[in-house]
């Protein structure tokens, strides 16, 4: 009985394992290895195509790597691409199994189809291979003196890859210096290939080349027939140049010129970039003039662009107004917003009218923040806010005008609204102090509506700093003493205890009763020790020497000073020579999130570096040691 049992169960067994193996030659895989052995070549084709779309969402398809192989030989063109698209993908996992395509790599890199040429000696400098290089080598001398100029414009970058996995080899072959010689090609698309593959092995840590004042002209005649990517690279490889004197640095600054009308925003930013270079190796005023003429208007054109673009152009636009201030002062009206803007290109607007605003037109920008104050967003509106009280911190004349500004949000009893102008009313009453003294009454006012702790700290500040002009201060500190313990912020506690101080040595008759309620609260009733301090020291002091106390409590303060917004200048300076980049639109150097950059400053990094975790270091970045770059790590210190 017990052995009938066990042979029905093996049956049952035996016919699930035949339905999962039924399933699994049925699987997409087996159906497509089917596919690709077909006798039909559109089968085959289609086939293919598939196997590059499942690569594509991230799944497996290492398995065909036989039959995908068994492919190649074809003169499609499109299933061409598909399947060295696929080489490339799985060469690193199966480096045995492409040594069976190098006879058609190197058949391809014969073929009469220059495009075919092309795509052949591109995909045997991807594949990354060290099996690969010794039959590179002599298809890839070939292209690089082929007759066609694209295929030329392939190999030179293949060199570049050739040089990254095995410099020997690029050296003994003559890689290196048929790549020189590429600058001197007829053709620019080649030259500004040669450009970015010499920059490239510059940067793996080889001097290979270095720029001279011939091929700087070459350069700069090439630039203006390349497409934007040439002309990108070349732009990039005249960052590290440094002119002879005046006149060359002015002749370079007249050719580039030009490439500030393209319509591609990386090669105006790169421009710029060029000119604030040069232009200090330029002493006549004229020239100066007209340069900074010729990079206002595709300035103001980024911002017609999508809101991505007018963000990165803004973040730049920013750094570049703290190295040129009056270069878009002209322009304010440009920078204003408009309804549709997302919120990250508001708040860059916003700052950018600060930096660019003037005496001149501080007073229709005031207007302009007024309308912005009045918008729902919480957060912007806030910085509205305190944009206004920048301007009347910087401007003593538009002083009057932005409390006046003020005062009508006030007025409007938005409760958000109200937090905000409060600190900043009591900011601009620290920078101007002996004026403006009627603001603290204004702000009694709307006491009720003072809710947020740093609000309700800066409305106390008033209160004690301007008792002698509010009548009814008494009522008012008296009130605040009476919920002092309700109070769950320390900053608004130790604000009403200095108020009330205040108040008593302006006027001791009146707030003595009041300063000894407030003091015996804070010192024996209240739970925070900084505040029992404070009232401890003010009570002794008082008690000790009242005149004493009224020279440390009612001493002379130092105006609040303009905000300085502005970036150290060596940190300008290289962000200056990064315009364009993703460091500018950080506003971090690029030594602090790339990898190789990092190294040669000699920043350290950890696993779990960030961007941030160098903020504090860089001072030091010069003394300290540089960790080398394990393999298979990213090429950022930091992930978007």
């Amino acid at each position: 009985m017990m052995n009938a049992a066990i042979q029905t169960r093996i049956a049952q067994l035996q016919i699930v394992k035949a339905k999962v193996l039924a399933a699994l030659r049925k699987g997409e895989n087996y159906e497509l290895k089917t596919e690709l052995n077909s006798e039909y070549k559109e089968r085959r084709k289609e086939a293919v195509r598939r196997v590059i779309a499942n690569m594509t969402v991230g799944k497996d398809v290492s398995g065909l790597f036989t039959d995908v192989l068994k492919n190649m030989h074809t003169d499609d063109l499109e299933s061409k691409k598909l399947i060295y698209l696929y080489l490339i993908n799985y060469a690193k996992t199966q480096p045995d199994l492409v040594i069976l395509a190098i006879n058609t790599f190197v058949k391809d890199a014969e073929d009469s189809n220059p495009l075919i040429r092309a795509l052949a000696i591109r995909t045997m400098g991807c594949l990354q291979v060290q099996e690969v290089l010794d039959y590179l080598c002599d298809p890839l001398r070939k292209c690089l003196s082929d007759s066609n100029p694209y295929v030329r414009k392939t190999a030179v970058l293949c060199v570049a890859k050739v040089y990254d996995l095995n410099r020997g080899i690029a050296d003994e072959n003559g890689f290196v210096e048929a790549v020189r010689n590429a600058l001197g090609d007829v053709n620019m698309m080649v030259v500004s290939n040669a450009m970015s593959a010499l920059a490239e092995m510059n940067s793996m840590g080889g001097d290979v080349w270095r720029l001279e004042p011939q091929i700087v002209s070459r350069l700069l005649t090439a630039v203006n027939e390349c497409v934007e990517w040439g002309q990108i690279a070349i732009l990039e490889a005249l960052i590290e140049y440094e002119p002879r004197d005046e006149k060359e640095a002015e002749n370079i600054c007249e050719r580039l010129l030009p490439r500030l009308q393209h319509a591609n925003g990386s090669v105006v930013l790169t421009t710029v970039r060029l000119l604030l270079k040069y232009e200090r190796y330029v002493k006549r005023a004229d020239l100066l003039a007209q340069f900074a003429k010729k990079m206002v208007p595709p300035l103001i054109t980024l911002l017609s662009s999508e809101p991505e673009i007018q963000f990165v152009a803004l973040r730049n636009i920013n750094i570049i107004l703290q190295r040129r201030p009056r270069l878009l002062s002209k322009e304010i009206r440009v920078f204003f917003c408009k309804y549709n803007d997302p919120i990250y290109v508001k708040y860059e607007k916003v700052d950018v009218l600060v930096r660019i605003c003037s005496e001149r037109n501080a007073e229709p920008l005031l207007n302009e923040l007024k309308e912005y104050a009045k918008e729902v967003d919480v957060d912007f509106v806030s910085c509205a806010v305190n944009a206004i009280g920048r301007l009347a911190i910087r401007f003593e004349a538009a002083a009057e005008r932005a409390i006046a500004v003020l005062e009508e949000l006030l007025q409007m009893k938005v409760d958000y609204c109200v937090q905000t102008c409060v600190v900043v009313l009591c900011d601009i009453l620290r920078r101007y102090p002996g004026r403006f003294e009627a603001v603290a009454t204004t702000l009694c006012e709307h006491a009720d509506y003072i809710n947020a702790p740093e609000a309700r700290a800066a409305y106390l500040w008033a209160l004690g700093e301007y008792s002698e002009h509010i009548p009814n201060v008494a009522s008012l500190l008296g009130a605040a003493v009476d919920s002092l313990l309700e109070e769950e912020d320390a900053c608004v506690q130790l604000a009403l205890v200095n108020a009330c101080v205040k108040y008593f040595l302006k006027q001791p008759q009146r707030a003595q009763a009041l300063v000894l309620r407030a003091l015996q609260t804070a010192s024996e009733k209240c739970a925070n020790p900084d505040v029992r301090d404070r009232a401890y020291i003010y009570w002794r002091l008082l008690s000790a020497d009242p005149s004493a106390a009224r020279t440390v409590v009612l001493a002379e303060k130092p105006p609040v000073r303009p905000e300085n917004s502005s970036l150290p200048e060596p940190l300008l300076e290289e962000l200056v020579n990064e315009l364009g980049c993703v460091s500018s639109v950080l506003q971090q150097p690029a030594r602090k999130f790339v990898y190789a950059r990092a190294e040669r400053a000699g920043v350290p990094r950890g696993d779990a570096a960030t961007a941030a975790d160098y903020g504090s270091q860089i001072a030091a970045a010069d003394t300290t040691p540089g960790v080398d770059a394990a393999e298979g790590e990213p090429e950022l210190l930091i992930s978007f």
